[in-house]
């Protein structure tokens, strides 16, 4: 069996945007990110994060607003490679009558099938009941509070789903 996919995205997990009033936590460094011109965006990282992602048994993908533009601001901060992205085209922040996230259809067709770890800060329990409802193999969609970040529990979390799923 192949290993599990693993989408990440960026503000929450990887970039804990809501970590105010306190500031940048520590051991993350900030970079400033030009997407639009004249307009640059301070984002918090930490530099832990890659090798600890890649430590995991998945395959990691991004799942995240940032889509490719993750692969040049990102991952080299943290130390990931560049990564294969869930492209969200025209279904980039539609609103969903049944409250499911704009994301999860899209992420769910790019599994096809296979089982996968999905971190983000806005999840619902109506995203939790469409990855049921369609996907045919185990799903953990893993909610990161944006004050925080990842943390050792949440990488525990993933490590122990990835174990679960290849049993």
């Amino acid at each position: 069996m192949s290993r599990p996919l693993l989408f990440l995205d960026v503000d929450g997990p990887l970039n804990p945007w809501a970590a105010q009033p306190e500031g940048r936590p520590e051991g993350y460094t900030t970079i400033l990110v030009a997407l639009h011109p004249g307009r640059a965006l301070p984002v918090w990282l930490n530099p832990a994060h890659g090798p600890a992602l890649l430590s995991l048994d998945y395959d990691l993908c991004w799942a995240t607003t940032w889509m490719d533009a993750a692969n040049r601001w990102i991952a080299p901060t943290v130390g990931l490679p560049e990564l294969p992205y869930v492209d969200f085209g025209a279904g980039l922040f539609a609103f969903r009558p049944d409250g499911v996230h704009w994301k999860t259809e899209a992420i769910v067709a790019y599994a096809g099938g296979r089982p996968f770890a999905w971190v983000d800060d806005e999840q619902s329990p109506a995203d939790e009941e469409y990855v049921t409802a369609v996907h045919p193999s185990p799903a953990l969609l893993h909610h990161v509070s944006p004050r925080l970040g990842l943390r050792a529990a949440d990488f525990a979390a993933l490590a122990d789903f990835a174990a679960a799923v290849q049993a």
